[in-house]
């Protein structure tokens, strides 16, 4: 069985790999210790610290689990919810989870590869679904918020500030 590839197929799939694998790398990146050059490395004590977590991913089932969006259950939702009871034990400041804009990334290829017979086109898109968490606490007891278990495929980003 011969299967025909075409070019804007493997185009889009090179992208759809690039795009969901440079959060992967980055993050890898600072898992390796390898500090970028503007980094600085953070020593955590029991000061007050404004902690903002950020949540991405393709599939908001992976973000928004646990809570009923027409008839399916998401993701995100559940990890969103296990962060604010975490913090709610411990009687933090919390905002959140806030839903940004999603993003919407659209490609649109001519289906021919050759440019001849009748004019057809193939729509891709991509959607990425952010959250905010907003938290004010000291370092221990966000060691123990966040000592989740996370799904697969949900990018999680931790900023930590002085209050």
């Amino acid at each position: 069985m011969n299967i025909i590839v075409r070019k804007e197929c493997i185009a889009f799939a090179v992208l759809c790999v690039i795009i969901t694998h440079l959060p992967a790398l980055d993050i890898e990146h600072k898992k390796a210790g390898v500090p970028y050059k503007t980094e600085k490395p953070i020593t955590l004590d029991n000061t007050e610290y404004r902690i903002r977590i950020t949540l991405t991913s393709q599939n908001v089932r992976s973000l928004e689990k646990g809570i009923t969006f027409f008839f399916f259950f998401a993701l995100l939702k559940q990890f969103c919810e296990q962060l604010i009871n975490g913090a709610k034990e411990k009687n933090l400041f919390m905002k959140g989870p806030i839903r940004m804009p999603t993003k919407v990334l659209r490609i649109t290829t001519r289906k021919t590869p050759c440019g001849e017979g009748s004019k057809t086109w193939d729509r891709f898109q991509m959607r990425i679904h952010k959250r905010l968490i907003n938290m004010h606490s000291p370092s221990d007891v966000l060691k123990q918020i966040t000592s989740i278990s996370i799904e697969p495929g949900v990018d999680v980003e931790v900023t930590i500030k002085h209050s």
